[in-house]
């Protein structure tokens, strides 16, 4: 079995009542709501990593505030006629700021839009999970940086 880890860094951006998300093609071409960040360039320090995510993906400069917390996922993907592949995915989500920029949107990148959202709006968004887990963890402000119930 193939082994895959991926690492990688998200912004928590929440003012007046609104946090930033970008869209993203989800599987079968349903499009999802995600927060902005992505994967760690090799040699790439996470802090930067996300700084720079966001503003590909959504042409603000962020501070970042806070460090949230860390989300691990694990699935094993098996495909027919191919080795399975086990994949590990650290997430480390990050509480920021907007200090500049413009909202736009990417063009040729992971996301095709960035928007403004209602925190009331949320449950009822196409999103990724990793939206829900970011949002408890801006809530919850878990002294380990993990939730209470998270796999092991």
């Amino acid at each position: 079995m193939r082994r895959n880890l991926r690492v990688a860094a998200y912004a928590l951006c929440v003012r007046d009542g609104r946090i930033l998300l970008a869209r993203s093609p989800g599987p079968g071409g349903v499009p999802e709501w995600v927060l902005p960040g992505g994967g760690m360039e090799h040699g790439e320090d996470p802090h930067d990593t996300v700084v720079r995510e966001v503003a590909e993906e959504t042409g603000y400069r962020i501070e970042v505030t806070g460090l949230l917390g860390v989300d691990c996922l694990r699935r094993v993907s098996r495909r027919r006629f191919r080795p399975a592949v086990d994949r590990h995915a650290v997430r480390i989500l990050y509480e920021a700021r907007i200090t500049g920029g413009d909202l736009r949107y990417e063009v040729g990148g992971s996301t095709d839009l960035a928007a403004w959202q209602d925190l009331a709006a949320v449950p009822g968004l196409t999103r990724v999970p990793l939206v829900d887990t970011g949002l408890r963890l801006w809530r919850e402000r878990p002294a380990t940086g993990r939730l209470a119930g998270a796999e092991e």
